[in-house]
């Protein structure tokens, strides 16, 4: 089975109580009008009969219309959480993949958020869409097969007839399909780069102020914009094309139903109920081709979708996991689960052999219990390459990894917090609170959040906000200093409690003095795994591994390096000057 389809069929059968309800009460919709048709008929062959009996027809015609009218009311009321549920399986699904998954999800990720979001937010509509087209086309299928039947039994010429401009509808269709997929391909992608590109302007609004190129960055919005404009007109006018066709095939039988009718009523075969009849139906009618050309420009669309979406999954996935089935809350909250994954035991050693990712090449690594271990060198040396290898946030290309001597199979769904946890070299903060922050939905007592801050000496920052751990960071966290954000992160790693805390440049951002009481702080809390080339860092390291140039140049303590590694001697001394400038403010 196609993956677009595979995915179809799951959607209509995750929750399939819901979906049938939902196409049980959408059928009479597309079904009433028949009755309406032949009310239509009994009014107009009983013309100059009893008008009492007309009236009553014609309350009738009322009270169909009115309760098809109900229906439509009821089975969008209903279908709206079909749709909901549909989308969010689609949602829930690839995003558990590029939380939980094995592999690396940089690997899969677009090259900004606004390609991710435009994915979860598009392209899902569009697979669901699909799938929701299902439903009217088997109503207007199931009205067109009746009203067909009822139509040729009062004259097969003239049903033969309103049927040929519909198959022509449909061959159209077909043959645009591939056209249309294409169109909606190019519009996605680009509708994706307009949303990347706003939300780097919002990003990098302080480097476009700085640098005076607020007009350059306006006109690369335009380009985006006009490019995407394109796009977006020919994939419409490729829809719109089909729908126009479509309708013009209900002036057309019209036509065809008068030509053909004339002569037909005048020798009596053909009444004018009839002709009110098929003139009621022609409309209805025309719905069939209309949802079919639907669905066959709906199909690529999806198909690119389906596309789009299982690129976000890990490379052992397909499009049967991005819409495997799974339990969707809509009314109430979902199960409490587990926060932290099954413990092997807590960290003995952590050890990794021939470790080769990016530009790295044969490292080894070994991390005790209660360690404090730095990995230094020079800018490019490869050291936040390194330890996001060992995290599985990268994909290695050879070595292996071990906790306790036990080999771990994918290290990105192994060390994740209960295990390990990562303050990373770029601090990622939300536009909420400072609480909110730190937890990122983690339960934990006010108790527990302050012991994680004072570790990571910010208890004078808090002190000092007027709504405490309340208070709002703004977006990157751009109301805190470079160094507040630093902390914030390392009090987030800190209050997960980790066997193993690895932190990634932790203070660049701090005064000699506040750097000193942090590494003092948190040097006796578990086990440590820094990157770092500051003094304090290195002075208080029981194990330094210097990299260069993607290679193990020396390990050790700082005395031993200081003597043996020509590299860390010359690291040593920059970082000493740098510091000792630092002081003095030069």
């Amino acid at each position: 089975m196609k993956p677009v389809m595979l995915v179809a069929t799951r959607l209509a059968t995750f929750d399939f109580r819901r979906y049938l309800i939902g196409a049980l009460l959408w059928l009479p919709v597309h079904v009433i009008p028949l009755a309406s048709g032949l009310v239509l008929q009994r009014i107009f062959d009983g013309l100059g009969g009893d008008p009492g009996w007309a009236l009553w027809l014609c309350a009738a015609f009322v009270g169909v219309e009115v309760a098809r009218g109900l229906m439509i009311v009821i089975a969008w009321t209903y279908g709206v959480y079909w749709w909901a549920a549909a989308a969010t399986l689609l949602r829930a699904n690839a995003l558990r993949s590029i939380l939980t998954a094995r592999g690396p999800a940089a690997a899969r990720l677009p090259h900004s958020p606004g390609e991710s979001v435009a994915r979860l937010r598009d392209d899902v509509a569009d697979a669901v869409d699909f799938t929701d087209e299902s439903v009217s086309l088997a109503g207007t299928t199931l009205f067109a097969a009746a009203a067909l039947t009822i139509m040729a039994s009062a004259d097969p010429v003239i049903t033969l007839a309103l049927v040929l401009p519909m198959v022509a509808i449909g061959v159209l269709s077909r043959l645009m399909r591939q056209t249309i997929g294409r169109l909606h391909q190019r519009a996605r992608t680009l509708g994706a780069a307009v949303t990347s590109y706003v939300g780097e302007i919002f990003g990098g609004v302080l480097a476009i102020k700085t640098a005076g190129a607020e007009e350059a960055a306006l006109e690369r919005l335009r380009e985006h914009n006009r490019r995407r404009r394109a796009a977006a007109v020919k994939d419409r006018l490729a829809t719109d094309l089909l729908d126009a066709t479509t309708g013009a095939t209900v002036e057309l039988s019209i036509g065809l139903v008068l030509l053909l009718a004339a002569p037909a009523m005048r020798g009596g075969e053909f009444t004018v109920g009839d002709l009110a009849l098929f003139t009621s139906y022609i409309g209805w009618l025309t719905a069939l081709p209309r949802s079919i050309g639907t669905v066959l420009y709906r199909l690529p669309q999806a198909a690119v979708a389906t596309e789009r979406l299982t690129r976000l999954m890990a490379p052992h996935e397909s499009a049967g996991d991005l819409s495997r089935g799974a339990d969707v809350w809509l009314r109430r909250d979902p199960p409490a689960v587990a926060a932290v994954p099954p413990h092997p035991g807590p960290l003995r050693v952590l050890e990794a052999r021939g470790l080769s990712a990016g530009g790295l090449r044969g490292i080894d690594l070994r991390v005790e219990r209660g360690s404090f271990t730095v990995v230094t060198g020079a800018v490019g040396s490869g050291k936040t390459t390194l330890v996001r290898a060992l995290l599985g946030l990268l994909p290695l290309e050879e070595g292996t990894i071990s906790w306790n001597g036990v080999p771990v199979a994918d290290p990105g769904t192994f060390l994740v917090p209960g295990r390990a946890a990562y303050a990373s070299q770029v601090p990622r903060l939300f536009s909420e609170t400072l609480r909110e922050n730190l937890l990122l939905g983690r339960p934990a007592t006010d108790a527990e959040l302050g012991r994680a801050l004072e570790l990571a000496a910010f208890e004078p920052d808090l002190a000092a906000m007027p709504d405490g751990l309340d208070t709002v960071v703004g977006p990157r966290g751009v109301r805190l200093s470079g160094g507040q954000v630093q902390r914030a992160t390392a009090a987030r790693a800190l209050v997960r409690d980790p066997d193993l805390l690895v932190v990634d440049d932790l203070s660049s951002a701090l005064d000699v003095e506040t750097e000193r009481l942090l590494w003092e702080r948190i040097a006796g809390h578990g086990t440590l795994l820094v990157v770092s080339h500051r003094q304090a860092a290195l002075e208080r390291a029981d194990q330094i591994v210097v990299l260069d140039r993607g290679r193990v140049a020396g390990r050790g303590r700082l005395g031993e390096l200081l003597e043996s590694c020509p590299e860390m001697r010359r690291l040593w001394s920059a970082e000493r000057i740098a510091e000792a400038e630092e002081r003095t403010g030069d």
